[in-house]
């Protein structure tokens, strides 16, 4: 028997919300044992900051550039690299993904895409490598596309849904609901649902379920995919007590008002402080009505207690799956992985949401390998730079499967003594007749971004951050006299290695 393989994947979960990465609020003792015996890489990034361009990384392992999936609503083409084909056709492995996947757009109900009609036609796979999918996004209600769990729902607990709160977009904003005690933007405190039924522990109960199904000796792949802490903020109202949005601090990166937001922003490239103040709209993925200066301290606290509830939920439910696993005798066979695709501004700078900012907040992830106990690798904590794009060939490392040749990246180190050097993150993309394209390294301490020509910047603009001196990243030095050499050295690294972009660019054929 080969090594078992559990991909556990967070969606818009920060790197710090973990206690293992300093969180001081959501109780996750599930994942900071993992840390503790395993490799906890502090410096983890993605290779985009939304959704589906970081997931089509994670199972390509390919760059953004590479794989071509360069914003939502970019299909991922089904001749890519991917990791879970390649384990079940070179070694057998039986392979699925529960969750939210996102390899499709989930905004064209009706049209091509297995993700869309996978659920109204009862099937769940084979797709995309994985002999068995069963999908859901971030409420129970059916919205653009019935998934699978909105279904089971509705057959099993008629109504329940309608707790949820909507998924709020630019082509939907009225939500009908009230935004919990504060009135936050997409934040809901009066769901109704059991908690054993949300969508969090469905999660964990399918995949129990699936490994169920199994014969003793099978070697598998699972892709555990959690649609929160990602918005709606609407976690069970029998959860909400776990944390009181009152007794919360502001984060440390919040300015404190609007005036310091508005001056640390003037420092940084023009199109933070055009959606700060709401000018502008650079993104698809943030309700178009929003405008973070209008953003009260007070919802920013809302907001993070739903997200430490909702954290708080995942870690349970992962350990549930991880006993599940000790008990059918494969815990000594399994490695575990666990990242997010994208992290959340949850305050950070005044802010909601995600967008073209590569920032902490939204750039750097949760990436943790507890790997198999019988590969007997020590338990290391990582400072240097890695990324999505090592996930696909660490486990074909870990499992033995010659890997795909156009994957890029490497096997993760495993050791503090590495020679990792730069992690590489873009944004190509655009809104409402606005187009921004970013290209980051992070090198050396150092934060580099370079904002190629657009309607939001000429060519000009960037970002330097001295993550060391400066972790809040309020400090640009792009235009410090003092920094220009290292910010010339910084550039041409970043440019000397961006593979090549795909030809012809992939179209954008839905918004999400």
């Amino acid at each position: 028997m080969g090594r078992k393989i559990l991909l556990v994947t967070a969606d818009q979960q920060r790197h710090d919300a973990l206690g293992c990465n300093g969180g001081q609020i959501a109780r996750t003792p599930i994942v900071d044992s993992l840390a503790a015996t395993g490799i906890n890489y502090k410096r983890a990034h993605n290779q985009n900051v939304v959704c589906m361009p970081a997931r089509a990384t994670i199972i390509s392992g390919q760059h953004v550039r590479s794989h071509g999936v360069t914003m939502n609503g970019v299909p991922l083409p089904e001749d890519t690299p991917d990791i879970a084909r390649l384990l079940k056709e070179q070694a057998g492995y039986k392979t699925a993904l529960i969750g939210k996947a996102h390899f499709e757009p989930a905004s064209a109900p009706g049209g091509p895409y297995f993700e869309n009609y996978a659920a109204s036609r009862d099937i769940t796979g084979p797709h995309r490598g994985f002999d068995h999918m069963e999908l859901c996004g971030h409420t129970g209600r059916a919205g653009r596309s019935l998934f699978h769990y909105p279904k089971w729902l509705e057959e099993t607990h008629p109504g329940a849904a309608n707790s949820f709160q909507e998924y709020v977009t630019p082509e939907k904003e009225i939500s009908g609901k009230p935004g919990g005690d504060t009135g936050a933007v997409q934040v809901w405190s009066q769901n109704s649902i059991p908690r054993e039924v949300y969508h969090t522990d469905w999660v964990a109960d399918r995949v129990i379920a699936w490994l169920d199904s199994l014969d003793a000796n099978a070697d598998w792949f699972v892709w555990m995919s959690f649609p929160d802490p990602h918005h709606p903020w609407d976690p069970p109202q029998s959860e909400l007590g776990r944390v009181n949005w009152r007794d919360l601090d502001l984060p440390v990166a919040y300015p404190g008002d609007r005036d310091k937001t508005v001056a640390i922003l003037k420092t940084k490239p023009r199109h933070w402080l055009d959606w700060y103040l709401g000018e502008r709209q650079y993104a698809y993925e943030v309700p178009k009505s929003f405008v973070p200066a209008e953003l009260t301290a007070d919802q920013i606290r809302e907001v993070n207690a739903m997200c430490h509830v909702e954290n708080e939920l995942i870690d349970e439910a992962l350990g549930r799956v991880l006993q599940h696993v000790d008990s059918k005798g494969w815990g000594n066979d399994l490695d575990v992985i666990y990242t997010a695709d994208h992290g959340e501004f949850q305050g950070d700078f005044g802010m909601l949401f995600k967008g073209p900012y590569h920032v902490d907040a939204l750039m750097r992830l949760p990436l943790i390998w507890r790997p198999a106990p019988l590969a007997d690798i020590a338990p290391a904590v990582v400072e240097q730079p890695v990324g999505h794009v090592d996930l696909a060939r660490t486990i074909a490392d870990a499992t033995g499967i010659t890997p795909d040749p156009r994957m890029e990246g490497a096997p993760l180190p495993t050791s503090p003594d590495n020679d990792r050097e730069r992690v590489i993150t873009e944004w190509d993309g655009g809104y409402d007749g606005e187009s921004i394209t970013l290209r980051s390294i992070c090198r050396d301490g150092f934060v580099c971004t370079v904002c190629e020509p657009g309607t939001a910047h000429e060519g000009n603009e960037g970002e330097l951050y001295d993550l060391t001196a400066d972790p809040r990243q309020f400090a640009n030095l792009w235009d410090d006299p003092t920094r220009k050499s290292l910010k010339s050295d910084l550039v041409a690294d970043l440019y000397d290695n961006l593979p090549p972009a795909r030809t012809p660019a992939l179209k954008q054929v839905a918004l999400v």
